[in-house]
């Protein structure tokens, strides 16, 4: 590296992770993502991510093939298990290795490339599962008047964000409606919400006309806009970020007769759900990375109640029906 070298650090609520590279657009990626937790104090990392430009990519590494195959948006790449090192190559554009007993990876990019979705977030999954956290996709809110935590599973495109927008216009605080960081420990389980924009569709300013001082004229292909958390906070009440107690699980789904309601979950299928959205299987098997989120997510459905809320016509009903279902419990 040359005495351009910079490093940034972010504070993952636990977990300090270093980013070092010779040009910071090397990782706007990761500056999106994180930008709200960067620490400008040194602080020892507890996770180090090396970021290299070059042109010699190692692209045939020894170890077990886990997954050959394309993913969405970033095109091929392969995965590949050497035990102590764990390999994503995307041919000709990037690798990156990771060490988990270490606490260290290395991206390797091509001049002509940039940093890919897929291979930040393992990174930062790395970096979390080092400081004992995992990354689930869902959504996180707080119930009104208290500190603690309803989450909110559904696969993409069943309604995640416009439920959370329609409980958050109800007096529940917003933490994220997308992506949360649990935490297991002896005293319970707590989650924090990665802080990231708020895309916004079409269909939700329709149904929630509240969101439109959020939102200008042009929306993307998807049909979609990406509203910041500050502008939301105009509107309604956007959580810091720090974690909180989880006192309930919500699996959402679509209600059949346009009805909103909630009713208990069986646990097990609970479980089933929100693996099947948040756990990978690769030719090898569970990796070792995968199996501490499984219990992650064990131990969530075994700790807290586990509803299935089906959402109906009017969103917002849901927020009295959590309410009243958790005092029930409780």
């Amino acid at each position: 590296m040359s005495d351009r070298t910079t490093t940034f650090l972010y504070d993952l609520k636990g977990q300090v992770i270093s980013v070092t590279a010779a040009r910071a657009d090397l990782w706007p990626s990761f500056d999106l993502m994180l930008g709200a937790l960067r620490v400008d104090e040194p602080v020892q990392p507890g996770f180090r991510v090396n970021i290299v430009e070059t042109r010699q990519l190692a692209e045939n590494p020894q170890g077990k093939l886990a997954f050959d195959g394309e993913v969405p948006f970033d095109g091929h790449c392969r995965m590949i298990d050497a035990g102590d090192v764990f390999h994503l190559v995307f041919p000709g554009q990037q690798t990156v290795s990771i060490r988990d007993e270490e606490g260290c990876a290395e991206i390797r990019v091509h001049p002509d490339s940039k940093i890919k979705w897929t291979l930040l977030m393992m990174v930062l999954d790395a970096a979390l599962d080092a400081g004992g956290q995992h990354m689930l996709h869902m959504a996180g809110l707080t119930l009104p008047g208290s500190e603690a935590l309803v989450l909110v599973h559904a696969p993409s495109g069943t309604g995640k964000s416009t439920t959370s927008l329609a409980l958050a216009s109800r007096d529940f605080g917003l933490c994220s409606d997308d992506v949360m960081i649990l935490r297991v420990a002896q005293d319970g389980v707590t989650a924090w919400g990665m802080p990231r924009k708020v895309k916004i569709h079409r269909n939700t300013a329709a149904m929630l006309p509240f969101v439109s001082p959020c939102l200008g004229e042009t929306w993307d292909a998807e049909g979609e806009q990406a509203v910041s958390l500050d502008r939301l906070g105009e509107i309604i009440r956007v959580e810091d970020v720090r974690a909180r107690p989880v006192a309930a699980l919500l699996h959402l789904a679509r209600s059949t007769d346009g009805e909103t309601r909630l009713v208990p979950m069986p646990r097990t299928d609970a479980m089933v759900a929100l693996a099947a959205d948040n756990v990978r299987t690769g030719m090898t098997g569970l990796l070792p990375l995968q199996k501490r989120r499984m219990a992650t997510i064990a131990a969530l459905v075994k700790t807290v109640p586990t509803f299935t809320l089906e959402v109906g016509a009017r969103p917002v009903e849901a927020a009295q029906l959590i309410r009243a279902a958790l005092r029930q419990a409780g």
